[in-house]
């Protein structure tokens, strides 16, 4: 009897942590500005771990968090990217706007939908929003991603960057525009400087 217990309270907590989406509790928009992206004067790529880091353009994002996930695994990605930061900015930073969707994470992927129409152009959706792979440069970075929580106003400095195992045939590519969706439109994003505004 006690262990079916356990094994209920362990499916409700499992489920209420997976279903459960906190309301933003702001009003405006804490993240007015585009995220700056620059690709001149670029350095040279450079080894981490066992892979080579080519950077595609310098990038600095002020954004609302809309959902985090921790990948845990033991796949090529998770080694190099322990965090996914589904960021808002602009219009998606708005609190009504966002607690007009239903926002989660999963597989490396941001998933977004709406009930009753959606909240704003879902042009506008897919311009203002990403889902972002964070590569930490530093033990400072990884703490700091760690403890950021959905709804914080953040700031991320680094570069976009490509990926390449130097032991074997595997790449991962970032994208470098603000208009694509779907596979391929994450930002593989090596962030040198993290931190959440006060």
């Amino acid at each position: 009897m006690k262990k079916n217990i356990l094994i209920f309270l362990a499916v409700a907590v499992a489920a209420w942590v997976f279903f459960y989406h906190p309301k933003a509790d702001w009003q405006g928009r804490p993240a007015p500005d585009d995220p700056f992206q620059a690709s001149d004067n670029l350095p040279a790529p450079w080894s981490y771990k066992d892979f080579t880091i080519t950077p595609r353009a310098k990038y600095h994002i002020k954004a609302v968090i809309l959902s985090k996930h921790h990948y845990w695994g033991f796949a090529t990605e998770d080694s190099l990217s322990k965090y996914d930061l589904a960021l808002g900015w602009g219009p998606m930073s708005n609190a009504a706007v966002i607690n007009a969707l239903d926002i989660t994470q999963g597989g490396r992927w941001y998933y977004y939908s709406w009930h009753d129409g959606p909240p704003i152009e879902p042009a506008d959706i897919i311009s203002h929003s990403s889902n972002h792979h964070i590569i930490a440069a530093d033990q400072n970075v990884l703490e700091a991603v760690a403890h950021f929580k959905t709804h914080d106003v953040v700031e991320l400095e680094g570069y976009l960057v490509n990926v390449r195992s130097n032991k074997m045939n595997w790449w991962w590519q970032t994208s470098v525009s603000r208009f694509d969706s779907g596979d391929g439109a994450c930002k593989l994003f090596w962030v040198t400087n993290a931190f959440a505004d006060p």
